[in-house]
């Protein structure tokens, strides 16, 4: 029997009013991740080297996981935040190269959010691929500004992305990158957001404004590395400032959530993706970023939801970045719908003392063939030695000998890590997966130098893929290409971002794929200098110098279905180069 349309009315009000009153009481969500910053870089933690009254506040106000743990290296640990997966389930198993990419079948937290409703952004370093539908937007997020790559060359208004078209960025990229999700977060006040702020620094190149490097230009920085390790005081002083300068833009933002009266119902967290990316102060801690011990892996940790969350208060129970996920969804009280198995558990019994009786669990790490496993009270190190975190937090004495149960049981626990987890990752060296052209629901798509080959004597400007662009192109039988797949057959108009001096000019480039091919002579010149050196802080080591590319138009191209080499050539080279290429953008036209 149907209600008729005068009953049905008041019915559909009924249900839209308790729709949008159950709308309006689900958690906003907040997740701040910073960049090579330690567990001792905050002074919440006893560093007197540098003040971070704004994260400090924030732990005061929610609680601390005192014992928290994430990956040796950024893109694995962005992995398991998104995932709730150990990294190698993942896939992502370094940070360039095609490494860092996160396997298809793969879902994220982003995705589940999304399909409860919640409108999710993302603000800053990406590091999980960046060709559709490795992109942000094509797992989960609405918005995305930033960069898709693992490191950057220049933080001062640089080349950026959004929703995939390329822009450039305003201002300090931590300050630019906190603007934006502060704007989204305006935007959408009156919905249930996910906002994720993955930002870019203490990470190199060492590059941070003058208001917070005067502090520490002259700072002597009374507390120092152990002595064991050896510390650059030049680049602890520009990270600390980087620190200084994060904690400014969290004091922003959660300003902005007290004007607009979201703090009470928005979680927000605060962590970090490695261990320092120098030795320095870290509490004697072993290791550093990179490392699969105590120094490498324990990152600050803080939640606050001042309704649900008691403040002032710490746990000490392990935990780590794959249990943010279901520990997310169980707060927010969103079924997730994933399909593969998280190694990660809810930490809501913990963080709402609930007072449940929670198990015992080991904790693994792993980074390129080590493995340590950490119990709540032992570590055991990658090279076997047992260390008891309690007495001897900075690794020092081996008590495998005195603790035979606990080595034996943390043994096992590293072998079957290693037999299992470690095992579902390919065999071979290099990743091997093509770099894919043309997703159906997405018209862009980067083919950045950082994913290219190279023959001849073509040169990348550093040995560090990201950011980097190629150089020295000097003879036509030189080449550049990419190990690509097309994954919808169709038009493609290709720009070439490129720099030549006028008296390069004439070069005759061409772009093929299979059959394909277009060709076009650079006619336009595009002289820029090297961006970066008087803005750095440290001397830079890891990344490239970078310069003002500008787009060049190569034409149309059709590209049919499959997987083929995409190759850049220079057909003639009448100057001294042919050019110097950072990147390929296509746009279906079809």
């Amino acid at each position: 029997m149907f209600m008729n349309k005068r009953k049905l009315f008041p019915f559909l009000l009924f249900i839209f009013s308790i729709t949008c009153a159950w709308a309006a009481d689900r958690p906003n969500v907040v997740i701040i991740l910073s960049d090579d910053q330690g567990w001792g870089d905050l002074s919440v933690h006893g560093n007197t080297n540098l003040d971070t009254p704004n994260i400090d506040r924030l732990a005061s106000q929610g609680m601390e996981l005192e014992r928290f743990y994430v990956c040796p290296i950024c893109s694995p640990t962005r992995a398991e935040f998104l995932t709730g997966r150990y990294n190698p389930r993942t896939g992502v198993r370094s940070a360039s190269k095609g490494e860092e990419r996160m396997d298809l079948d793969e879902s994220t937290i982003a995705e589940v959010f999304k399909a409860a409703g919640y409108k999710t952004a993302a603000f800053g370093k990406w590091h999980n691929g960046m060709q559709p539908p490795y992109h942000p937007n094509a797992r989960g997020f609405d918005e995305y500004y930033g960069f898709c790559s693992g490191h950057w060359g220049h933080y001062y208004s640089p080349m950026l992305e959004h929703n995939g078209e390329l822009v450039t960025g305003k201002g300090f990229i931590i300050d630019d990158f906190t603007t934006h999700a502060m704007d989204y977060i305006e935007d959408n006040k009156d919905e249930p957001f996910f906002v994720y702020l993955p930002l870019c620094t203490p990470h190199s190149p060492m590059q941070v404004p003058e208001p917070w490097w005067n502090k520490f230009a002259e700072n002597d920085l009374p507390l120092r590395a152990r002595p064991d390790q050896d510390e650059n005081l030049q680049h602890s002083r520009a990270a600390l400032a980087m620190c200084e300068n994060i904690d400014y833009n969290v004091g922003r933002l959660m300003k902005k959530l007290d004007d607009l009266e979201l703090t009470e119902n928005t979680i927000v967290i605060y962590f970090s993706d490695n261990g320092p990316n120098g030795y320095r102060w870290n509490e004697d801690m072993k290791g550093r970023k990179g490392s699969v011990e105590e120094g490498g892996v324990r990152s600050p940790f803080f939640i606050r939801w001042p309704e649900k969350i008691t403040s002032g208060t710490k746990i000490d129970t392990i935990a780590g970045s794959i249990d943010l996920r279901p520990t997310l969804t169980d707060l927010c009280g969103i079924e997730d719908a994933g399909t593969l198995p998280m190694d990660g558990v809810s930490l809501k019994p913990l963080l709402l003392q609930t007072g449940e009786k929670w198990p015992d669990r080991l904790y693994v790490n792993h980074f390129k063939g080590k493995t340590s496993v950490r119990s709540q009270r032992y570590r055991l190190g990658f090279q076997g030695g047992l260390f008891d975190m309690l007495k001897d937090p900075g690794q020092r004495v081996d008590v495998r000998k005195k603790h035979p149960k606990v080595y034996k049981k943390l043994l096992a626990a590293q072998k079957e890590f290693d037999n299992t987890v470690v095992a579902e990752l390919p065999t071979t060296k290099t990743d091997e997966r093509p770099f894919l052209i043309g997703h159906a629901d997405y018209d862009f798509t980067q083919m950045p130098a950082r994913d290219a080959i190279t023959t001849g004597a073509i040169k990348r400007s550093n040995g560090a893929p990201n950011c980097s662009y190629y150089t020295n192109w000097v003879n036509t039988e030189d080449t550049i290409s990419w190990n690509a797949e097309v994954l919808k057959e169709g038009d493609y108009r290709v720009e070439v971002y490129y720099t030549c001096p006028e008296e390069d000019l004439g070069s005759v480039m061409q772009l093929s794929f299979g059959g394909s091919k277009i060709t076009k002579e650079v006619t336009v010149a595009n002289d820029p200098p090297l961006v970066g050196p008087k803005f750095d802080r440290s001397p830079r080591k890891s990344e490239s110098f970078v310069k003002d590319f500008k787009p060049m138009d190569l034409g149309v191209i059709h590209l049919k279905e499959g997987q083929n080499q995409l190759t850049l050539s220079a057909l003639e080279i009448p100057g001294s180069q042919a050019m110097e290429m950072r990147l390929l953008m296509f746009h279906r036209v079809n």
